[in-house]
């Protein structure tokens, strides 16, 4: 791919089962987009920072352990107060799909469930190139 897509995979809380975040992460380096793993149990402001170190265009978060309510909008509000408001986050994980509109309306571009296929996730990540 010509201009490479920088990509955080990040695992906040403290959430310590990381096997679709591994997946993911696999799959889109696999796809050709340079990728990096947080590795688990990451704040909110570590995974911020490393975005905005690693220079990434986007930040995966996978969650399953039902925090993304309170983890998910500190991590916008970070990106936002610090510049990063030009990344695209997108969300994986277990989200009940109550909870997505809300997510949605801070920012984060799409939600995908366990389960998803792999090319939803670089659709999002094509049209986000595309468009911008």
């Amino acid at each position: 791919m010509d201009d490479a897509i920088r990509i955080l995979i990040g695992k906040p809380g403290l959430d310590g089962h990381d096997r679709g975040a591994k997946y993911i992460a696999r799959a889109l380096r696999d796809a050709g987009y340079e990728v990096i793993y947080s590795g688990i149990r990451q704040t909110p402001e570590a995974l911020v920072n490393m975005a905005l170190q690693e220079d990434v265009d986007v930040l995966g978060l996978s969650l399953l352990s039902g925090a993304h309510n309170e983890l998910f909008p500190r991590i916008m509000s970070l990106l936002n107060e610090k510049g990063g408001d030009d990344i695209l986050v997108f969300a994986g994980g277990i989200i009940p799909d109550e909870d997505i509109p809300g997510l949605k309306d801070i920012g984060i571009a799409e939600v995908f469930p366990p389960g998803s296929p792999i090319q939803a996730v670089i659709d999002v990540i094509e049209k986000w190139r595309k468009d911008r």
